[in-house]
């Protein structure tokens, strides 16, 4: 998820300021991935440094707010957020997955029930499953676009859970396959010595 593309892309509509952005951000994810507002302003001063916002005066936004420093998107910005919006999503395979990793890391150690890790983890997926089933299925058809982003949300989140569960059903039976072959699991350290590494503190005699 790219925090700041989405936030600059807030801007673009009108100037804001920090806790504003976090409303407006929480309001059209379906209050799905929750920022805080150091994230928030950490971000900005990002997008400042690199000439993309810069800060408003508060009069040229609301008056009610004029203790608030407001950032404006400047033109840099608006042709990053039409870049943005009009550019695939790169999904590299190097992508790092917390689980996938998880599971290879768990899957070469001594002693690690593996099954066990995969059955804790798919009764934790398929309870998300039913809870954003049942969020889905709670809500009317989307009468207004906010409505309508939280339910493409929602939904993303029901296949990307669907589709976990399909992996590991499908990870159990290949570590059940390679078990009956007689694979060796554990994996030892390396023998062979990286050539750097951090060195020890040296020591000094008076």
């Amino acid at each position: 998820m790219s925090v700041r593309q989405s936030l600059l892309a807030i801007l673009d509509q009108g100037p804001c300021y920090g806790y504003q952005l976090r409303s407006e951000f929480d309001r059209r994810t379906g209050s799905t991935w929750p920022l805080n507002v150091g994230q928030i302003y950490n971000t900005l001063d990002r997008l400042e440094r690199d000439g993309l916002v810069e800060k408003a005066e508060s009069g040229d936004a609301d008056t009610e707010n004029s203790g608030q420093i407001y950032y404006r998107i400047t033109d840099a910005g608006s042709t990053e957020v039409a870049g943005w919006l009009g550019s695939p999503v790169e999904r590299s395979a190097a992508t790092r997955d917390e689980l996938a990793i998880k599971l290879a890391i768990a899957v070469t150690l001594p002693g690690v029930d593996i099954a066990r890790v995969i059955q804790v983890q798919r009764t934790a997926t398929l309870q998300n499953l039913q809870e954003l089933t049942k969020t889905k299925n709670a809500s009317s058809d989307p009468e207004t676009s906010e409505d309508m982003a939280r339910m493409l949300v929602v939904d993303s989140l029901i296949f990307q859970a669907e589709a976990e569960v399909r992996w590991l059903d499908h990870s159990e039976e290949r570590l059940q396959r390679a078990a009956a072959a007689g694979l060796d699991a554990p994996l030892p350290l390396s023998t062979e010595v990286p050539k750097r590494g951090r060195p020890s503190k040296a020591t000094t005699t008076g």
